[in-house]
């Protein structure tokens, strides 16, 4: 049960954040997928009868087979009604259109990883923005995607758009180098870790690295995936996390 919970803690990505009820919620959408791999399955349900899961009444739904299915899925389903501010909503669904190998689901599901959805924020490598590009890849795939005739990683729209471009670029980098047998792995974990650490990083470990964070990073998007999919359906009162973003000086 305790290393079950330390797990999903240090891989659900809210640095810095107060243990809301919510947030509780989505780190135990980690500990039912935990449980599928043989640790100890702490019942969800009743943690929100206990909590109430966000301020709601405790009454959330939630089907375990339809999380466990989320976290292994592709991030390609649609995205649940209201679970991202309506402003970025059609960039999502655009970006989550850029190739086949991404969906919407999965850039909601990065987006809430990597920054909360905190438009300003501007990482301690330089990394700006929603979606938390680096600087050189923002300027590869950025482009004026709301029509303001400025190309900035700090507005929402352009910073979804490269997203998109730049996982597609990625997810075609990883398909050439599983099929020349120089990565092992599975492809979207593959991918999410190339987004995280950079693509020479996979290359050099030859899959997913065990080490940088990056497990716990691809543990932190696939953990979102039941939220934003709608494999949970939060109780009468709560928010999605990405409906009250975290204030712009960051995490």
């Amino acid at each position: 049960m305790d290393t079950a919970l330390i797990v999903a803690g240090s891989s659900a990505g809210f640095l810095g954040c107060l243990f809301s009820p919510l947030i509780i919620l989505i780190l135990l959408i980690g500990v039912i997928v935990i449980c599928a791999i043989g640790y100890i399955f702490w019942p969800l349900v009743l943690i929100c009868a206990i909590f109430g899961c966000g301020g709601g009444d405790g009454s959330a739904s939630v089907d375990n087979d339809k999380v466990a299915e989320a976290f292994n899925g592709d991030g390609k389903g649609e995205l649940a009604e209201g679970s991202v501010p309506s402003e970025f909503s059609e960039y999502i669904e655009d970006a989550g259109k850029e190739c086949d190998q991404i969906g919407a689901v999965l850039i909601a599901a990065q987006i809430q990883q990597e920054s909360a959805f905190n438009v300003k924020l501007v990482g301690p490598d330089g990394s700006a923005g929603i979606s938390q590009l680096p600087q050189d890849k923002f300027d590869e795939f950025g482009e004026d995607d709301d029509d303001n005739d400025e190309t900035s990683a700090l507005d929402a729209g352009d910073s979804i758009m490269a997203q998109g471009r730049y996982m597609c670029s990625l997810a075609e980098d990883i398909d050439a180098l599983i099929a020349n047998n120089e990565v092992k792995g599975d492809r979207l974990d593959l991918t999410l870790s190339a987004y995280h650490l950079g693509l020479e990083k996979i290359k050099q470990a030859k899959g997913v690295p065990d080490h940088s964070g990056a497990q716990s990073y691809v543990f932190g998007v696939r953990t979102s995936f039941a939220l934003y999919s709608g494999a949970i359906e939060l109780p009468e009162g709560s928010s999605y996390p990405s409906i009250s973003p975290l204030p712009e000086s960051g995490l």
